[in-house]
């Protein structure tokens, strides 16, 4: 994946999970692969590496997997 302008993630419930998001919007191709970015470190959530594949996110919330940020509104 390639550096691309910040992607905005508008919320339709009162969260989503992690490798949701990422396969969503692109991120990863799949589930599998969502999994083992997060499991390798490549994801960050508000700055901080994250290892929980199924952490909730929440409007304000910012996600970063090589390079690409993902603002989850």
């Amino acid at each position: 994946m390639s550096v691309n302008e910040p992607i905005t993630f508008k919320l339709t419930e009162d969260y989503i999970e992690l490798i949701k998001l990422l396969k969503f919007v692109g991120a990863c191709q799949t589930g599998g692969q969502a999994k083992l970015a997060v499991e390798n470190g490549q994801v960050t959530v508000d700055g901080e590496v994250e290892s929980r594949k199924r952490r909730k996110l929440r409007s304000g919330m910012r996600v970063a997997i090589e390079g690409q940020i993902i603002n989850v509104e």
